[in-house]
């Protein structure tokens, strides 16, 4: 019998040993940490022998094939010892894809990936497909084709999981866009960064489709990361025969396939980096056949994303909105980008190699007032202490909304848009959004 080792007892690897143990595969995971009660509660219930807190190298090395969970880096000890003894190393994602016949709609980009797929996901559930919604977003993909029998699967791909998945091929690929993020990883080589994100499109054939931002950065990188798949390009700047773009406020979003029409006013989502993500969402559900007016209808019900530019509620005329799911500069720039009156800012966390000077335009022109939230906000208000008065320095989420209120008045937006990861001060990006949510309930 096979046997397969899953290093890591998080979501990935958790899913990923499940589906082995469906497929009669000896198993055995292990982590250096300690694992969630939910998913020891999984493992124990599906027979699955597990450790926690240490690695032991014996059982380990004693694998026919690895699964490493993409949190952990290829420069792991444990991980080049596993190399050094010609032991396979796959991701969760080629393991699950071994076991699916459903097609693979795989979506990345550094900004806006959890809401096009969340959308992508929408528009074909309500065309009638069978679809399930995996990957970054929090859905192990292994563990959901284990426990179900879908015809289309939208995988959300991190630059991590894309770099642990060589060989990956998705039916369609989205790549939003590419700005500077998680520079940290990549040694701040942008470069290196810009490779990952193409590795989305690297194995596609000619019969796949690639949809893509066509922007400077990634137009840039075609000659080194050249793709064999039908490309189709969308864009807020230009119109092409086949793609998506914006022509007097209406989105047109031509295939092959149909042409929708559709003015920005009537969507649900507004922003101009929601634009792109109703462009890429829309030509994908062109290319798999649903009808134009059920995406149509789609795009107008479709509800934001929870901790990205959230309303959350009024407060004596102040307008309070969670964008915690805003961690790089990119983000943000869109967040303040559609802010309409003077705005109060939260920000602040844990800098990934941030360069915030491209935020200065806007920040001269929206922000009257700024709330660093972290253990070291020193970077932040070296930044900005000469263009805004005041700055408060704050290391709790109580301390800065109470701030935030007080700085505050009628019509104005206090606005939570990190730039920053969260893990200096809270669990995760959505650990941080709701303990914001909470304390403007509080006040």
């Amino acid at each position: 019998m096979k046997r397969l080792v899953v290093i890591g007892g998080g979501e990935s690897g958790t899913g990923a040993a499940v589906l082995a143990k469906k497929q009669g595969l000896e198993v055995f995971l292990s982590d250096q940490g300690y694992i969630d009660i939910q998913y020891k509660k999984t493992m124990i219930e599906y027979q699955i022998h597990f450790e926690e807190g240490q690695h032991s190298r014996e059982q380990i090395l004693h694998a026919d094939e690895v699964i490493k969970s993409p949190g952990i880096p290829w420069t792991a000890p444990l991980v080049q010892e596993i190399r050094a003894h010609n032991i396979p190393i796959v991701s969760e994602l080629v393991f699950a894809r071994r076991y699916t016949q459903a097609r693979i709609i795989a979506i990345t980009g550094s900004n806006g990936k959890t809401t096009t797929s969340m959308l992508t996901h929408q528009l074909l559930k309500d065309g009638g497909l069978r679809v399930g919604l995996v990957g970054n977003i929090g859905r192990s993909f292994a563990r959901d084709v284990a426990e179900n029998d879908f015809d289309y699967y939208v995988l959300e791909m991190s630059s991590f999981q894309l770099d642990d998945s060589p060989g990956f091929r998705p039916d369609i690929a989205i790549l939003l866009n590419i700005t500077p993020d998680h520079l940290d990883r990549y040694d701040g080589d942008f470069e290196r960064y810009i490779d990952a994100k193409f590795q989305i499109t690297v194995h596609q054939r000619k019969s796949d489709f690639f949809i893509y931002n066509d922007d400077m950065v990634i137009r840039g990188a075609f000659s080194k990361h050249p793709s064999k798949a039908c490309c189709i390009p969308f864009s807020l700047e230009k119109s092409f025969e086949q793609g998506a773009y914006l022509e007097d406020q209406k989105i047109i979003i031509r295939s092959r396939q149909d042409v929708l029409s559709m003015k920005t006013e009537e969507l649900n989502l507004q922003g101009r980096h929601n634009v792109y993500n109703v462009m890429s969402a829309g030509l994908a559900a062109q290319l798999v056949n649903i009808r134009k007016e059920s995406i149509k209808r789609s795009l107008v019900d479709f509800k934001t994303v929870e901790h990205r530019m959230e309303l959350v509620l009024k407060r004596h005329g102040i307008q309070f909105i969670n964008d915690s799911k805003a961690t790089n500069v990119n983000s943000v720039f869109y967040a303040l980008e559609s802010m309409n009156s003077p705005t109060v800012w939260i920000a602040g966390g844990q800098d990934k190699g941030n360069d915030y000077t491209e935020l200065i335009p806007l920040v001269k022109k929206k922000i009257k007032a700024l709330v660093c939230l972290g253990l070291n906000n020193r970077k932040l208000i070296d930044t900005f202490k000469e263009l805004i008065d005041p700055i408060i320095d704050t290391q709790t989420m109580k301390e800065a909304v109470r701030s935030a209120y007080m700085l505050g008045c009628r019509r104005d937006n206090v606005l939570l848009s990190p730039a920053c990861a969260s893990f200096d001060l809270f669990k995760n990006y959505e650990d941080r959004g709701q303990q914001f949510k909470e304390e403007v309930k509080n006040l």
